[in-house]
């Protein structure tokens, strides 16, 4: 009787295991980076590859957003314009160009619009690696001291916006 009933209780068990997996958002993976200084860097900018791209200096100072992106990125295109939207309105975003060629990237921001303040230039990915990036485009609140607030896998939406990162990032443009 027990040789039925164990192989049983393990299939009841995985089904519920499956059942709980399927109700989770993908899109809301915890980054063990939230709440930590952002990982610094120095790339050559997008732009102006004699010019360095420091992110201690540059994620400091003001609330900004900084969107891990791609020119190959479908998903990127569909982000686009908002985040152009966003630029409009005044939002600080910076930007990484991630394992692209910068031929590519410049073509993009020239035919796309540019709402980055600076765009660094990773052309293997080590620097996203160290974000914890597995995919583009990803988006990360970082506060004026330089912390990681939150972390947006996917393409920033109006929806995600009103409901998540536009309060954030108002609730920290208040903290001094």
């Amino acid at each position: 009787m027990l040789k039925y009933l164990l192989p049983l209780g393990l299939f009841a068990a995985l089904l519920i295991l499956l059942g709980v997996g399927l109700t989770l958002n993908p899109r809301e993976v915890p980054s063990p980076l939230v709440g930590r200084p952002a990982p610094t860097f120095t790339l050559p900018r997008l732009d102006d590859p004699e010019t360095p791209f420091d992110s201690a200096e540059r994620l400091r100072g003001r609330v900004s957003l900084f969107n891990v992106w791609a020119s190959w990125c479908v998903a990127c295109r569909q982000e686009h314009p908002f985040l152009m939207q966003l630029a409009r309105q005044g939002v600080t975003i910076y930007g990484l160009d991630y394992k692209d060629t910068r031929e590519a990237g410049l073509q993009w921001i020239e035919r796309l619009g540019n709402p980055y303040r600076a765009v660094a230039f990773d052309t293997d990915g080590k620097v996203a690696i160290d974000w914890g990036v597995y995919g583009v485009p990803e988006t990360f609140v970082i506060d004026k001291q330089g912390v990681i607030r939150y972390k947006h896998i996917g393409p920033i939406t109006p929806k995600d916006w009103e409901e998540k990162l536009g309060p954030l990032v108002a609730y920290l443009e208040k903290q001094p």
